[in-house]
């Protein structure tokens, strides 16, 4: 059988998404990226390596879209705000269902010393890196008091973003949701 690289890798992150590293089993990647055992091992070799790709494709990927949202907003805290106010908008939907695949990782793998478990707490710091370039934006154009200290401010945005989409999956709807968010802003924006 034909092998696709991308395509598979794509089909082996949607089913880490849908299913969490444990529960998908070795079968179902192989039937989700139409691919042969032997195939998977050669290319990636294991189940943990492929997660571990995947699930940096995806941290990449989103990072990527992050990066793009913040340099077509005209502020920072417009940022943040459009970003909080999007996802509590995805409420009720298939997306809310999934969750985000890194808050997921983690959650599922904990802070353990497997590779895949590592892949996770890298990717959530990742995310946690980003949000300081964003906090310090919002602070030197005066949306959030710099008298607070960036990184903590950071550290709150991604609870706050991995909290939302925990309420997400669990149900709640988007006025709910939406009130979390407001909540959250009043937070940063407290001088």
């Amino acid at each position: 059988m034909q092998h696709e690289p991308e395509a598979a890798l794509s089909a082996a992150m949607q089913s880490f998404w849908r299913s969490g590293y444990h529960h998908t089993s070795l079968r179902d990647l192989l039937s989700a990226m139409n691919i042969s055992r032997s195939s998977l091992y050669h290319t990636y070799g294991s189940k943990e390596a492929l997660f571990t790709e995947a699930l940096t494709r995806y941290r990449d990927q989103l990072l990527g879209e992050l990066a793009t949202l913040l340099a077509q907003q005209e502020s920072a805290w417009h940022f943040i705000d459009n970003l909080l106010t999007r996802t509590a908008e995805q409420a009720e939907s298939e997306q809310a269902a999934l969750g985000c695949l890194i808050f997921n990782s983690a959650t599922e793998l904990g802070n353990g010393d497997s590779a895949e478990a590592q892949a996770a707490k890298q990717s959530v710091q990742a995310i946690t890196d980003f949000f300081v370039t964003v906090i310090e934006q919002a602070q030197q154009e005066g949306a959030i008091s710099p008298g607070h200290d960036a990184g903590s401010l950071a550290y709150f945005l991604t609870l706050s973003m991995s909290g939302l989409r925990l309420l997400l999956k669990s149900g709640v709807n988007q006025q709910q949701a939406k009130a979390q968010v407001e909540h959250v802003l009043r937070t940063l924006a407290s001088r």
